[in-house]
Parts: C-alpha cells; sequence; structure tokens
C-alpha cells in the first residue's frame, strides 16, 4: 500500500501575493479599530437601533463558515471516505483560520477589547453568549488537536476519535451562533428555532467555498485536476441544500409564525433586502457558481465560483441581521405602537467606510493563517 506524500507551499507569486494582500488589508483594519476606539462608534453607521453592524455580518459569516470549512476533514475521519483523506489537513487549517478571524473581528469592535479577560473568567451561563465563549475556544482546541493527529504519526491512531469529536462540536458551536438569533424573542426576523438548523445547513457551502479557493490559489494545477470535479459536484449540492433551508426559513415565517409583515418588508419593499436576497444571494451567489461548476472545473473557476458563494451568503447574512434590526419591533402584541423614540419606525442604516476597513481584517487575519501554515507544514498532497 502507497503511503500518501504531502509538501509544504513554495514560494510562489500566489503565496507572496497573498501574503502582501493580507498583510495590507490588515493593517487597513488596525487602522480603522484604533480609530473606532479612539474616536467612539459614533463614526459609524451603528446607532441604539442598529446595533450590530456590517463588522458583525462579516464576523457571524466567518464563524458559521469555519464549521463548514471542517466538512472535508470530515467526511474523510467520520464517514471514513478515502478520496478526502489527503484533503483532511487543509481543510482543519481552514476551519481554524475562519474562525480566528471572525472572532478577531468581534474582539476589535467591542471598544475595550481587554474586557475579553471577564467574558473568559466571570460565566453566565444563562446567557448564550457565554456559552458561544466556551464553542469557539473549544473548537480550535479540538481542530488544532484533530490536525496533530493527521501530521503526526505517533498519534495517528487518534485520528478518528478527534475527527469524530471536531464534527460533533461544529455542529453543536453553528447551532449555538443560530441560537443566538433564535432566543432573541424581540426581532420578528430571529425568534424562530430553525436559526440553529439553517445555520448548520448553510455553513457546509460557505465553508466549502473557502476551501475551493484555497485549493485552487494554492494547490498544483495537476493534483487539482483530479479532485476538482469531484468537490465541484459536492459544492452543487451544498448550495442546493442551502437553498431549500433558506426557503424553509422563509416560509416558515410567511405561514407558520404571523411574521409576514417583516418577510414583505425582507423580500419585496423598496429597501435594499430584496435586491441582495434575490439578485445576490440567489442569483449571483447560488444559481451563477452552479452554472460554472457543472460547466467545468479548472482553477479559475473554483476561484470566481467560491468567492460568487461567499458574496451570495454575505448579501443574505447581511439582509438577515441588519434587516432584522431595522425593521420595528412589536412592542405591544396585536397594536401598532408609535412614539417619539423609533418605535414602529424602520431604522436605516448605512455601513461607514470604518466598518468595512474593520470587517474585511477579518478576511485577511484568515488568509495570513492559511498562508503561514501552508508554508511552515505539509499540508498539500502530492501524487494523487
Amino acid at each position: 500500500m502507497s503511503t500518501q506524500r504531502y509538501q509544504a507551499l513554495a514560494s510562489s507569486s500566489a503565496f507572496k501575493t497573498s501574503l502582501i494582500v493580507g498583510l495590507l488589508v490588515l493593517g487597513i483594519a488596525g487602522f480603522a479599530a484604533f480609530n473606532m476606539e479612539h474616536e467612539g462608534h459614533y463614526i459609524t453607521g451603528m446607532s441604539n437601533q442598529v446595533v450590530w453592524g456590517i463588522p458583525h455580518v462579516f464576523a457571524i459569516f466567518l464563524i458559521v463558515s469555519a464549521s463548514g470549512a471542517l466538512n472535508i476533514a470530515s467526511i474523510a475521519s467520520v464517514f471514513n471516505k478515502d478520496f478526502y483523506k489527503p484533503l483532511a489537513r487543509l481543510s482543519a487549517v481552514v476551519a481554524i483560520a475562519l474562525l480566528v478571524g471572525g472572532l478577531a473581528v468581534i474582539l476589535l469592535d467591542l471598544g475595550r477589547p481587554d474586557r475579553l479577560l471577564i467574558a473568559m473568567t466571570h460565566y453566565n451561563f444563562g446567557s448564550i453568549f457565554a456559552w458561544n465563549i466556551i464553542l469557539y475556544t473549544g473548537f480550535i482546541g479540538i481542530a488544532a488537536i484533530y490536525l496533530w493527529t493527521m501530521l503526526d504519526w505517533q498519534v495517528e491512531r487518534f485520528k478518528r476519535l478527534a475527527g469524530i469529536a471536531a464534527f460533533s462540536w461544529r455542529l453543536v458551536l453553528t447551532a449555538g451562533t443560530g441560537s443566538i438569533f433564535g432566543v432573541l424573542v424581540a426581532r420578528e426576523a430571529y425568534q424562530i428555532a430553525i436559526m440553529g438548523p439553517m445555520f448548520i445547513v448553510l455553513s457546509l457551502g460557505y465553508g466549502q467555498a473557502f476551501y475551493l479557493i484555497v485549493i485552487g490559489l494554492f494547490m498544483d494545477e495537476r493534483q487539482l485536476s483530479k479532485i476538482s470535479e469531484r468537490l465541484s459536484r459536492l459544492m452543487v449540492m451544498m448550495i442546493l441544500y442551502g437553498l431549500a433551508a433558506s426557503v424553509i426559513y422563509h416560509l416558515s415565517n410567511w405561514l407558520l409564525f404571523d411574521a409576514r409583515q417583516f418577510e414583505h418588508y425582507l423580500l419585496y419593499s423598496e429597501t435594499v433586502f430584496p435586491l441582495l436576497l434575490w439578485g445576490v444571494h440567489l442569483v449571483i451567489g447560488s444559481i451563477l457558481p452552479i452554472w460554472l461548476l457543472r460547466s467545468g472545473s479548472g482553477p479559475i473557476k473554483l476561484i470566481l465560483s467560491g468567492s460568487l458563494v461567499i458574496i451570495g451568503g454575505i448579501a443574505q447574512f447581511y439582509s438577515l441581521i441588519i434587516g432584522g434590526q431595522t425593521f420595528p419591533m412589536p412592542l405591544v402584541e396585536g397594536y401598532e405602537a408609535t412614539s417619539s423614540f423609533f418605535d414602529g419606525v424602520i431604522v436605516s442604516y448605512s455601513p461607514s467606510s470604518w466598518e468595512l476597513m474593520l470587517g474585511s481584517g477579518g478576511f485577511a487575519i484568515a488568509l495570513l493563517l492559511i498562508v503561514f501554515c501552508l508554508r511552515l507544514f505539509r499540508l498539500l498532497p502530492v501524487d494523487r
């Protein structure tokens, strides 16, 4: 039986370009974080009505995608599929990098990042946010151990056990992230239990999209040609699953939970949200990538289709998170409440350049971590 060989990333043009772009974007994000902390959040588009802005959209999207990025490794170990086993190392690295990038954005947006120490040492177990601190740090630890079992032959016998633990933890993590919204009963967009399962399904496609971009950028084209077709079919399946979960969410709101006004606001109003959902998420982020992947699977198409899926996913999360906050809260059930303090009024929100710069830092951190790991460790399979 032949032994699978791996190699580290060579000092190629893709490596150098990714390093330069990542450091440049990270520097810009650091400047934005410093300025927001020094000046205050009044320079952003956020307010006491919209408290989660575009940085939170990016952060939550990265966190959810981190769970899905581990999908290849889970298929290899938990479901014992030999085809995916050589690709599992890179899958674990991408998952850890995305989660670190997402958490960094939230940390820098706190205004007082040092208060993270309080969140790490004083737990309110009645809060879903406190539980997520445990879930996020636990995921990084378990995924790192899983990666260790794949890199070190001395502990390789524990690889399947570590893979099962990582697979189980990622499901709980993603459901916990979705439950942050599912338990917010004050918002019509969020108060629905399907948010947890929907986030699990959505994570599969978005994490897979990041993985396709990474292998399209850094994997040898000869090796990529042997695996791209199968990964493309898997990506198409994940996109369709995500669309099905989104349809179930909107139908549940419309038919079962009497949130028809919000659904009309999200899907048919004269705001930006229908354009984001129908145009960007559905057409650009779902239909177009499926067409690209069905018509071929070269590195350019993998990178392009993965990028389109990510753009569509950000549009979906923006509509859900921002749209859910700009729509007025039902203060008294069955009645319409109005006052001088924005009650019953649709709130406007426009992300500032500072928020966009800060949010982009999460992607830069993830990219830099992936590039450094590819350069330091033997993660790319050869002789497939």
